[in-house]
């Protein structure tokens, strides 16, 4: 078994979660799947998986060389499809994440129409508030809404998400209804904090052509985007919300935008994805579809 074939069979091992699984789906002997991780270690002089009787997991050595190998095979892939005529569309595996609502409402609904388009496309979907190392975790794109920071990926703005304000009616029937940012002051909110930093955000909004941010008394503070609407709808305070997210609450009664006239700063829509030479084909084919997916949905909030 040359090298390129023994990555492949480590790949699966660590995939599939054992060498038993790995045999099966590469159809063939345990004793060879074993073998060709065991070359690998030999010829790198490193141990790459701890074994147990039921899993593998991957050693510090395996990770780094795991996300390597899962890379050179991605491009092997990409070379072969060039020369191919039965490769002459994307295909190969694709490691996406993007936030949770994104992938329920809008990615999930739409995913028939790219495996249309893009057969032997294999998607994996992640789906994190987290920020995602994309280098470190092989990742090859992700959708992230809100202002960005990170400097060593490539970011396509695909659109602006406007926001609002909101309440539960049972908030509002034990606090009564703000009618201006004066009023706030009477008032709790949901805190949100950043998963990357940890920061709680403060309640925004824009008076006389500025926007500002101020405090809110708060008696629960969450980093999780869908856990942040339960908290709203369980009437334990006020929130802001992308009009998307919110919008299947307030058709069924369960939410009520308030502060209408001073609604949060809209958050930009990018898809990122890590500097490259030649980007992969089918990374460019779902960043086009998916930034497209997006624009449209998002025009319909305008």
């Amino acid at each position: 078994m040359d090298r390129i074939q023994a990555m492949q069979v480590f790949v699966t091992v660590v995939d599939a979660g054992s060498f038993t699984k790995a045999a099966q789906q590469l159809q063939l002997p345990r004793a060879s799947v074993s073998s060709a991780v065991q070359q690998l270690e030999a010829q790198l002089g490193a141990r790459l998986l701890h074994r147990t009787t039921r899993r593998v997991q991957l050693t510090l050595d395996g990770s780094g060389f795991y996300e390597r190998c899962r890379q050179l095979l991605a491009d092997f892939d990409e070379i072969e499809a060039l020369f191919s005529q039965q490769g002459a569309g994307p295909r190969g595996k694709l490691r996406i994440d993007v936030p949770g609502p994104i992938g329920r409402q809008v990615l999930a609904p739409a995913l028939p129409d790219f495996f249309r388009q893009y057969p032997d496309v294999q998607l994996e979907l992640g789906v994190t508030d987290r920020p995602v190392d994309l280098i470190q975790e092989g990742v090859d794109c992700v959708i992230r809404v809100g202002f960005l920071s990170e400097s060593r990926l490539v970011a396509r703005r695909i659109g602006l998400m406007p926001q609002g304000n909101y309440a539960s009616p049972d908030y509002l029937a034990r606090h009564g209804l703000p009618l201006s940012p004066d009023d706030l002051d009477q008032h709790l909110a949901v805190t949100y904090a950043s998963p990357a930093s940890g920061k709680a955000l403060g309640w925004e909004y824009q008076q006389q052509g500025e926007w500002r941010e101020r405090p809110m008394r708060s008696c629960v503070s969450v980093n999780h985007v869908e856990t942040y609407t339960a908290c709203a709808l369980a009437g334990l305070g006020l929130i802001q919300l992308p009009r998307y997210d919110a919008a299947q609450y307030v058709e069924a009664g369960r939410l009520v935008e308030v502060l209408a006239d001073w609604p949060p700063q809209a958050l930009p829509v990018s898809v990122l994805y890590p500097h490259r030479r030649h980007l992969s084909r089918r990374v460019q084919v779902f960043v086009e579809w998916a930034g497209a997916l997006m624009r449209e949905q998002l025009q319909l909030l305008a």
